[in-house]
């Protein structure tokens, strides 16, 4: 399998916001405007199907199904992408090299393939390439 060359830093554009991110945009956590702020145009912001997966289930538990629609909605105004064959096997070769869980690598591999910024507070992606991360505040 031939690896894909890594894009020089000024080629990464689009954001891609994470499960916990859009969950703190979702709930107004204390870190909701840092992230609203890197979502920006909401249509330019890449979503992973996993992320749908994991906001619609934690909000349906933690507030009702109505909600996590309108949140899911929401999602839905961005650049929405399935992880195909490609995404798939850069995501179990992220996961061997830096001991990720499957969605959390399927969600970086998605904004990697994609040449955007992975936003996030979940500490399993500090200290990765192309990642922001932004620890989470107590409210």
């Amino acid at each position: 399998m031939k690896r894909a060359q890594s894009p020089k830093d000024d080629q990464w554009r689009s954001p891609c916001l994470d499960s916990s991110a859009w969950i703190e945009i979702a709930h107004q956590g204390p870190n909701a405007r840092r992230f609203l702020q890197a979502a920006g145009d909401f249509t330019q912001v890449i979503v992973s199907t996993i992320t749908l997966y994991e906001v619609w289930k934690y909000t349906a538990i933690n507030a009702d199904e109505t909600r996590a629609q309108q949140i899911v909605d929401l999602l839905q105004q961005g650049i929405v992408i399935a992880p195909d064959t490609a995404i798939s096997l850069s995501a179990a070769n992220l996961s061997v090299r830096h001991k990720t869980a499957m969605a959390d690598s399927l969600i970086y591999a998605t904004a990697l393939a994609h040449k955007a910024t992975l936003w996030t507070q979940d500490d399993d992606f500090e200290n990765l390439p192309h990642v922001k991360y932004f620890p989470k505040i107590k409210a």
